[in-house]
């Protein structure tokens, strides 16, 4: 099996070699590159043609990890960006490109020791899904009179997994149900958002967004 193949973008020197060196003792994972500014970035990305890159949102330069991040994708969409920031607060994560989202990540990096947690991010923007953080999702919380305010609880539970980047699979053990259970659940949960599951990937990203939107409204 092809290994995704990751580039790593922090400043902190130390941070950036304790990722580097978990995420090389993952089976499925090499690291074929690593950066501290975000022009470095940009070139190193044009040079190995990563699947992921994983981008600390500040960086010293004339880039932010942000700005770097969309020039990589502008350049190369199907690269998948995991943006990495110590901000938890709402209007960090949304300002992510909602308008364009497919294959956008939001981790803490608080979050880093969770290796689980952030090889879901990786597989999940490389497949072009969204996947946020769940400290950050646990902060979510729809504004009154949303679309997603209205699902019952159970939907609530698993749209929040499924902007996690979790599989139906991982969905039904994390829950402790049936894997058709959790088909059941997530189809119900496109229909209320009136969105189509033709294609199941871009239904999650559509729904994971109607999350971040619901979300975004209710701070402003």
């Amino acid at each position: 099996m092809e290994k995704t193949r990751v580039v790593v973008v922090d400043d902190e020197a130390l941070f950036r070699e304790l990722l580097c060196r978990t995420l090389s003792a993952e089976p499925g994972l090499e690291v074929v590159g690593e950066a501290e500014d975000g022009e470095t970035a940009i070139r190193l990305a044009r040079q190995e043609k990563p699947d992921v890159v994983l981008m600390d949102i500040e960086l010293p330069g004339e880039l932010d990890g942000m700005e770097a991040a969309l020039q990589i994708k502008k350049e190369r969409p199907q690269t998948g960006i995991v943006i990495l920031s110590v901000h938890r607060e709402r209007h960090y994560v949304t300002s992510l490109p909602l308008e364009d989202i497919q294959g956008w990540a939001y981790l803490l990096k608080q979050t880093a020791p969770d290796l689980a947690t952030v090889v879901r991010a990786i597989e999940g923007s490389k497949a072009g899904m969204v996947v946020l953080d769940p400290a950050v999702v646990a902060g979510l919380r729809p504004g009154q009179g949303s679309a997603v305010a209205r699902l019952n609880p159970r939907h609530q539970e698993v749209l929040e997994l499924l902007a996690q980047g979790y599989s139906n699979a991982a969905i039904a053990e994390h829950l402790k149900l049936s894997r058709k259970s959790v088909e059941t659940y997530i189809n119900g949960i496109y229909q209320e958002l009136h969105l189509s599951h033709e294609l199941d990937i871009h239904a999650r990203v559509k729904a994971t967004l109607i999350y971040l939107e619901s979300s975004k409204k209710r701070q402003g």
